[in-house]
């Protein structure tokens, strides 16, 4: 069984800062691409950042020069360094990751139980 976990959510003033993050955990041979996520109350999910296993990057239009994605191969774990933070960056944050088990190496992609991030105006 393979688990992700969010944590670092929490209720900050625009301007602010936050890192959230995601920690894989179970019967693990390889992480691929993982992601970053949001849904805000009545939108759809929506990418915020992905990362690639050998660090490759890519943002949403909305958070580029104000979010960094980043992974720790050794932890199984993956970060979001979220600054300027904007009300409309408001969400629930999703980590997401294609995950190769050792007893399943085709892969398949895992979600996180979410994160809150709310940014107070």
């Amino acid at each position: 069984q393979v688990q992700l976990v969010e944590s670092g959510g929490d209720l900050v003033q625009a301007g602010g800062s936050l890192r959230l993050s995601c920690a894989a955990s179970g019967n693990i041979f390889r992480i691929d691409d993982m992601g970053w996520y949001r849904q805000a109350p009545g939108k759809q999910r929506e990418l915020v950042a992905t990362i690639t296993s050998n660090s490759i990057t890519n943002y949403a239009d909305s958070v580029k020069g104000r979010f960094t994605i980043s992974r720790d191969n050794a932890k199984n774990t993956m970060y979001l360094q979220m600054n300027s933070l904007k009300p409309e960056d408001t969400a629930v944050y999703y980590c997401n990751a294609f995950i190769r088990r050792r007893d399943y190496m085709r892969g398949m992609n895992y979600w996180g139980q979410g994160t809150q991030v709310t940014v107070s105006s």
